[in-house]
């Protein structure tokens, strides 16, 4: 039985970095478009509608994905042109509505519970997705409903470019029918898993004993089962541009030696570029802080794209401190700060044009997870 009254927007920019590709280029307007690594051995960051058409999808291989459409155009994609975008989505959001949660560099939820006592939830939620259309030129779904799960679900069945509200009394009705393959936190090994079992449609799934999921699944198969019955009470978690990971090294004995200091700073950023990772996290501002001997405090800091990659962030961090280290004067303190962090894995990788990249940072990331943090440095000055 679901009692809450919540009610969650979930927002989806369509075909993102497609969008933003079409935007800068209406050429490629209704044509077949893959964006990915300009490598045969790199994978699909995103496609059109009109490429899937053909069966291409995100995180195929590019060589498999240009056999399929071989008259697509592709393009390696400009994560700067989609950060700078996915920041006026956020900033057009934050005016907007009361509390809203990034949870990746194009989808939000939003809370605007109560808002109808004021102004009709659906018609609050129009006229936003109205205003990012006008503002941006991106198409964007959005699915309303009583929390995140049944919002986002409606999201994914108002695309392309929709919006559907679902009820609170309309819940189940509209989840019985789908695939069991729409609810959150189902990728194929799980997929395969339930089908083994005879389990194909979410009211199937609704109608197998709890404990029998969990001890097939543990867990994670409760959770499973409350999203297929329209339970989930996680709340939309407030985005704030002061969620950050940082580390700082208070010196010993103050110190003016240069080398030491970058090298130093290299090992703190490679530090917590490991921990963003593995929490699937990306980030969009580096802070570099340093402090002198007389106590005096300095900071600056610099907007990026999206990335947790090491030798992106590193090459930015010295080139803060090499900006703010101007006086000579011992320092006692240095620091690093990565902030404005959205969940989402790595999408430079899906641009690179040699995946050796890609690869090289999983099997140093694999050897971390398995042995620890320190197990695997990169060399210094």
């Amino acid at each position: 039985m679901i009692t809450t009254n919540r009610c969650i927007v979930h927002l989806d920019l369509d075909v993102f970095f497609v969008s933003v590709e079409r935007l800068m280029n209406r050429d490629l307007i209704g044509k077949p478009i893959i964006i990915g690594s300009a490598s045969d051995r790199g994978v699909v960051a995103s496609c059109s509608y009109e490429a899937r058409q053909f069966g291409v999808h995100s995180a195929m291989p590019m060589k498999m994905a240009r056999t399929l459409c071989n008259h697509a155009t592709v393009i390696r994609g400009d994560m700067d042109q989609y950060s700078k975008y996915s920041k006026i989505v956020t900033e057009i959001i934050a005016e907007k509505a009361p509390v809203y949660e990034k949870a990746s560099i194009d989808e939000h939820y939003l809370d605007i519970t109560g808002m109808d006592r004021f102004f009709g939830n659906l018609r609050w939620s129009q006229e936003l997705r109205q205003r990012i259309i006008n503002e941006t030129g991106l198409p964007i779904s959005f699915g309303v409903s009583i929390n995140k799960t049944v919002s986002k679900i409606a999201t994914g069945e108002a695309k392309p470019n929709g919006l559907l509200q679902i009820p609170q009394m309309g819940v189940q009705p509209f989840l019985n029918p789908l695939s069991i393959r729409k609810i959150p936190m189902i990728g194929n090994k799980t997929y395969h898993l339930l089908r083994s079992m005879g389990i194909s449609t979410i009211i199937t799934l609704r109608q197998i004993p709890p404990d029998m999921i969990e001890r097939v699944m543990g867990k994670n198969g409760i959770v499973i089962w409350k999203k297929a019955n329209g339970i989930d009470p996680a709340p939309v978690q407030q985005y704030s541009e002061r969620k950050s990971i940082s580390t700082e090294h208070t010196f010993e004995t103050d110190t003016i030696d240069v080398i030491m200091l970058k090298n130093l700073l290299i090992s703190m950023v490679e530090k917590i570029a490991f921990q963003l990772r593995k929490k699937q996290k990306l980030t969009s501002c580096i802070t570099v802080k340093i402090r002198y001997s007389n106590f005096d405090t300095h900071t600056l800091q610099k907007h990026i794209s999206y990335t947790a990659f090491d030798h992106i962030l590193i090459n930015t961090a010295l080139g803060l401190f090499k900006k703010l280290y101007k006086r000579r004067m011992l320092l006692r303190l240095i620091g690093v700060k990565f902030s404005h962090l959205v969940q989402g894995s790595q999408q430079l990788n899906m641009f690179e044009d040699t995946p050796e990249m890609t690869s090289l940072y999983q099997a140093m990331d694999k050897v971390r997870l398995r042995f620890g943090s320190k197990a695997v440095r990169r060399a210094v000055f």
